[in-house]
């Protein structure tokens, strides 16, 4: 059973459909972290850098998953904000043993955070510090004040450290999301009563 299976099944989706934007800059693991995401049939042995711009949409159970895999080219990122308002919750992933790019991801995360289908709406955001079985990796609490992840004030966020190739922090992460996805659900269900 795939992670995404447990998060639809502890979350109860029966008949609702849960979209989960993954970003990030090209190198930091998204593509592995959507692999392990992925049910154990549907996952890739071999990962490849991905190459250009590739949306990938997969259902497991009733959870509907659109991940945004993309080259670091900054023309392809603009891509992005197509998709904003259909999300429920975005994973962002950073690769914390590229310091000299995290400034790059912080501008990325501030225009995410301020685009005008994102702004103002509680969607959760979880951040994996990726790669953190690199010698030179800095750590969560470093990453997180790297990206002034403090002044997200708007909505709920949590930051974990991962290592994708092996799966580490990524269960903590869901554990999390899912939880802030059922507490919006049933705020949404009590203000339609």
């Amino acid at each position: 059973m795939g992670l995404l299976d447990k998060l639809s099944g502890w979350l109860g989706l029966k008949k609702k459909e849960v979209n989960v934007l993954c970003l990030g800059l090209d190198n930091s693991g998204k593509t592995t972290i959507i692999n392990q995401l992925k049910p154990a049939n549907a996952q890739a042995q071999d990962i490849v850098p991905t190459i250009g711009f590739n949306i990938e949409k997969f259902k497991n159970s009733s959870l509907s998953f659109t991940v945004f895999d993309m080259s670091g080219q900054s023309r392809y990122r603009n891509l992005w904000e197509h998709y904003y308002k259909e999300s429920h919750a975005i994973i962002f992933v950073i690769d914390s043993g590229d310091k000299l790019r995290m400034v790059v991801a912080k501008e990325e995360l501030d225009t995410l955070l301020s685009h005008e289908d994102i702004r103002g709406r509680k969607m959760p955001v979880l951040f994996y510090a990726n790669k953190m079985d690199l010698r030179d990796a800095v750590s969560s609490v470093k990453v997180s004040q790297m990206l002034c992840l403090e002044n997200i004030r708007d909505k709920p966020w949590h930051i974990c450290a991962s290592n994708a190739i092996r799966g580490e922090g990524l269960q903590e992460g869901l554990d999390w999301l899912q939880e802030q996805i059922a507490q919006s659900y049933q705020n949404n269900e009590h203000m339609n009563d």
